[in-house]
């Protein structure tokens, strides 16, 4: 059985590499005294136990989390985990007929704010790769492609 410190580094690792470092420094930077035990709990339960499990791929826990945040209509989360579902592997097509599929099972009203969350996001992408190819348009490999 692993121990808290073991499921904290394995939560922060899986942690860092679905929502991105940035993001989780961001997060750890602002920690407060009041916030601390809230951020121990989701990187040692949510990422080192839950997502770090070997029983589904990262893309299918993406599945399945954007399905929940929709259901829940829970805009700023799901606008964290579409980047997560891009970087564990699904497509912007993939993540369309997500949507799409969940319009029938959540309701049109989560759907439809689901895909202008989801557009803003992939726009925002589309920006970043835009920046990171500089004016000759060639990619410089410091982030996705």
């Amino acid at each position: 059985m692993s121990t808290d410190e073991q499921r904290r580094e394995d939560g922060l690792r899986v942690r860092r590499a679905v929502l991105g470092g940035e993001h989780v420094d961001r997060a750890i930077a602002g920690t407060t005294e009041f916030t601390a035990p809230f951020q121990d709990l989701i990187t040692r339960y949510a990422w080192g136990d839950v997502w770090a499990r070997p029983g589904l791929s990262r893309a299918e826990r993406s599945m399945i989390t954007l399905a929940a945040l929709v259901a829940l209509r829970q805009g700023d989360e799901l606008a964290m985990h579409v980047r997560a579902a891009l970087r564990n592997g699904l497509t912007r097509d993939q993540i369309s007929e997500i949507l799409l599929h969940l319009a029938i099972y959540t309701g049109v009203p989560s759907a439809n704010h689901a895909f202008k969350v989801a557009q803003a996001v992939l726009a925002e992408e589309d920006v970043k790769v835009a920046e990171e190819a500089g004016p000759t348009g060639e990619h410089t490999g410091t982030g996705p492609e």
